[in-house]
Parts: C-alpha cells; sequence; structure tokens
C-alpha cells in the first residue's frame, strides 16, 4: 500500500451512491464462491482451480489450486508449475506444427509480465468441465530457454509469491488470448518456438493458442457473470461473491441481465469512456485491484495512489456502438486512510494512469457484471462480445 507523502487539498464533491446487486448464491454446479481476503494486496478476487489430465473428463491426477486470480480482461489459464506438482507430467505441451519445438507464450500485464508453456490440460470449475484445454503453464522447469527479452516488461512474475496469487484465470469476453491475429501473423510479444537456448516468433493455430475454458465448456458456456457483495466505505478484511457459468442458460442467470446496461465492446471487451471532457479506452477489469484513470487535480501519492483529504464522489461516462453513454458515480478515497484500517476489500481506491479508464474491482462490488464471449450469444444480452452490468 501507499506511503504518505504531502499532497495538495482537492475539493470534496458530492458522494456517488453504492451499487447494491446482492450476489447469486454459490453452489449450483454453474457456480464459483469467489473471495476477497489477505492475499498480500487488496481487493484480488480468487477462486480455486481443478487441473487435470488432458481427456480424462477432469477424473484422473488432478489438482485443486486455490488461490487464483479472477481477471475479466483477459483471456486463458495460467497456472503456476509449482501448484500443480503431481499433475504436470500428465500435461502434454503444445509443439510447432513447423519446427517441432515446444509452443510457449509471454503474457505482458499492467504491473508485470508471465512466461511459460503451453500445455494441454482438463480444467474444471466447480461442476463445469472444459476438456483438452490448452493452459500458459508459468515458469515450467521443462522450458530452460531465457524468457524473450522484448518480454520483459516491468516485473516477471516467476513466481506465486511475486505474482500474489497461484495463476489467472482470464475468463473476459474473448475465446483466446490472441485468435486470429496471432494465427495469421507472427505477433510480437506473444508466442514462440521454443528448445533448450532459443525462442523463436511464431504464428500459432487458434486451436493450439491459450483458451478461455469457459469457452470450452459443453453448456454455459457463452459468458460468464461476476457478482461481488458490496462493502463499506471504509472498507473490509474480507467478502465474497459468485462467477456464474453461462447468460440465460440456466434459471440462477435467467433472466441475469434484465434492465442490464449493455455495451457491444471490440474482442477484448473494450469500450470508450470520457471523464473531466476527455474521451479513452475502457473495459470493466476485475484483475486490477484499483480504479485506474487520469485526473491530475487530485491530489496523489509519490506511488500514484489518489488520496484525497476527503472522500470525493466523481463520474465517468461510457459510451459503446450501442450506447451513446451511461453515467457510473464513483468514490475516492484517501489510499493512506485505507492502508490504515486494516482491510482486503475497498470500493472506493484509485490510482492515476493516463491513456486509459480502468473500472477495476471496486467497480465490481455491489454489481452483476456480465462478459459475453466473442462467437457466441444470449437471448438478453445478443452476441458476442459485450459487457453488461446491474448495480441494484
Amino acid at each position: 500500500m501507499p506511503t504518505t507523502i504531502n499532497t495538495p487539498v482537492t475539493t470534496t464533491s458530492s458522494l456517488a451512491t453504492d451499487a447494491s446487486a446482492v450476489p447469486t448464491a454459490a453452489g449450483a454446479s454453474n457456480t464459483l464462491l469467489v473471495t476477497v481476503s489477505n492475499t498480500a494486496t487488496i481487493n484480488q478476487p480468487m477462486v480455486s482451480v481443478t487441473i487435470c489430465a488432458a481427456g480424462s473428463n477432469a477424473t484422473t491426477n488432478c489438482t485443486v489450486v486455490p488461490n487464483v486470480l479472477v481477471d475479466t480482461a483477459s483471456f486463458g489459464l495460467r497456472l503456476f508449475a509449482s501448484t500443480i506438482p503431481t499433475t504436470l507430467a500428465s500435461l502434454p505441451v503444445e509443439t510447432d506444427t513447423a519446427s517441432g519445438k515446444t509452443i510457449t507464450e509471454c503474457a505482458i500485464f499492467g504491473s508485470a509480465n508471465t512466461y511459460g508453456s503451453v500445455r494441454l490440460a482438463d480444467v474444471k470449475l466447480s461442476g463445469k468441465i472444459a476438456q483438452n484445454v490448452p493452459v500458459n503453464i508459468l515458469a515450467d522447469p521443462s522450458i530452460t530457454a531465457a524468457e524473450p527479452s522484448e518480454c520483459v516488461v516491468n516485473q516477471t512474475a516467476s513466481s506465486p509469491s511475486t505474482l500474489r496469487a497461484n495463476g489467472i484465470l482470464g475468463i473476459g469476453t474473448s475465446a483466446q488470448d490472441c485468435g486470429s491475429q496471432c494465427e495469421n501473423s507472427i505477433v510480437s510479444k506473444s508466442y514462440y518456438a521454443t528448445d533448450a537456448s532459443t525462442n523463436t516468433s511464431i504464428a500459432v493455430p487458434v486451436a493450439k493458442q491459450v483458451w478461455n475454458p469457459v469457452a470450452l465448456f459443453a453448456q454455459d458456456n457463452n459468458g460468464v457473470i461476476l457478482e461481488m457483495a458490496q462493502v463499506p466505505g471504509a472498507g473490509t478484511r474480507s467478502t465474497t461473491g459468485t462467477l456464474v457459468f453461462g447468460i440465460d442458460t440456466q434459471a440462477n442467470n435467467t433472466p441475469a441481465n434484465a434492465g442490464a446496461t449493455d455495451l457491444a465492446t471490440t474482442q477484448y471487451g473494450d469500450f470508450t469512456a470520457s471523464y473531466n471532457g476527455a474521451s479513452t479506452v475502457s473495459f470493466m477489469d476485475s484483475g486490477t485491484n484499483v480504479l485506474l484513470f487520469a485526473d491530475s487535480s487530485m491530489a496523489r501519492l509519490g506511488t500514484g495512489f489518489y488520496a484525497p483529504t476527503a472522500t470525493a464522489g466523481h463520474t465517468v461516462t461510457i459510451s459503446a456502438s450501442n450506447l451513446s453513454g451511461a453515467s457510473v458515480g464513483f468514490n475516492i478515497a484517501n489510499a493512506n486512510t485505507l492502508a490504515a484500517s486494516g482491510g482486503y476489500a475497498f470500493n472506493n481506491i484509485g490510482a492515476y494512469q493516463a491513456g486509459l479508464f480502468d473500472l477495476g474491482l471496486p467497480f465490481m462490488f455491489g454489481r452483476h457484471v456480465f462478459y459475453g464471449i466473442q462467437g457466441k450469444s444470449s437471448a438478453g444480452g445478443g452476441a458476442g462480445p459485450y459487457v453488461a452490468y446491474i448495480s441494484s
């Protein structure tokens, strides 16, 4: 959390009303409990993932991996090899057809990068099973070549302790993490053919790319709904929510998006935000633990966290091709005050970032947030990709 420095005084505006939607009860086969608690950092939504031998219908060589970060702005399952030691040997590596070398992948996130092999596995999330899923295995001991230098952006998440999670469950609006772009051309900082000492950038067929496992379920595969309980303005030490698989497919997700605000998005879940007269790209991102946006008038710490002298209310307007604009109210509190509270779940913490408006986990509290997967459709949301939300 941030450290104290001298900050200017900012003007306090009327506080925004907190969203109040209540999560669906976890327990059904298409639901997964989400927890936010002490995982060495704030606002990390975690689930447990079961990984098994490929093609076994999730019955052979299975390992339950706890504390996997739910990330609605990335696509595909990434797990550290150290979290599945007895299962790893049963997961066949994907290979490049032309060279026969192992396929590896790096991924660049906001504050870190990851690197590892691509292996086939069965993935079980609650009662839902996806077979033969290409999964990114991070810090795979079978990969002895150094991470490609162009991938080393910010910190390398080389272990669960550096990521502060055992992996990342990317369940956003795309079925794969790159799709036709990486199939039809070589994309920098993406896929590689790797041997003992070298990495060569390659194009990779869609079938061999890292997949969003939800898209490979037999049913309930058209998207997800992340539903987080609201938390008080002062924060709390822990809270829970529910990850629901499928949109308008079962009783517990129909008519889940009646009255929702729907936004058609790019393949990767992007739309437009307007804040303080400036328009920028925006997305609803559970993997970011704060609200990230640029406001040069607001007091902030040297770490970038906002630190108004009193909690202040703000408004951002979001738009898409099917929506002229919807206003979203949010509050920003002093990050030092929040840090001193001892909590781990906050709905009003933000940090400075130019060039985007990232509606991170604070936006999710008290809302049902929908992610319709590209190439699939639902009765209420229509054809994916789209995002939607209900606030009460």
